[in-house]
């Protein structure tokens, strides 16, 4: 994972429900932790733009639902700060579902919809099957 040059407002937290947007066959999760967020006791976790999260599939395919799977994040509903000091906001919350962590590798062909810029920074194997950037 490469460092991103944004000040990224993290805008989902612990227990948000995502839309998933690649044709893996899960449509809704929910998540359950977000990997490498240092925090106090009780206080919950919260993911932001290209951040890698474990989640719970609640809506899908029969095979998907009520497993746990890694997600990246690539658009959030909150506003957050560039670089260049433009803002940007999306429609909804979503991600999609990787199949291997290590590699950065996307289980599914095809994402529905753009994918911002950091989450193509961070994740190349994510940025190649996506159809816009913003």
């Amino acid at each position: 994972m490469k460092a991103i040059k944004a000040r990224v407002c993290r805008g989902l937290p612990q227990g948000a429900e995502i839309n998933i947007v690649d044709n893996s066959g899960a449509r809704l999760a929910k998540i359950i932790t977000v990997k490498g967020y240092k925090t106090r006791t009780r206080k919950k976790q919260t993911a932001a733009v290209a951040d890698l999260c474990t989640c719970n599939v609640t809506a899908g395919k029969p095979d998907m639902k009520h497993k746990v799977i890694p997600v990246v994040i690539v658009r959030q509903k909150q506003g957050y700060q560039r670089a260049d000091g433009t803002t940007v906001k999306f429609e909804d919350n979503a991600g999609i579902v990787l199949r291997d962590v290590k590699l950065g590798m996307p289980k599914g062909t095809v994402i529905k919809g753009p994918i911002s810029k950091e989450t193509a920074i961070r994740w190349s194997q994510v940025a190649k099957i996506a159809s816009t950037v913003l």
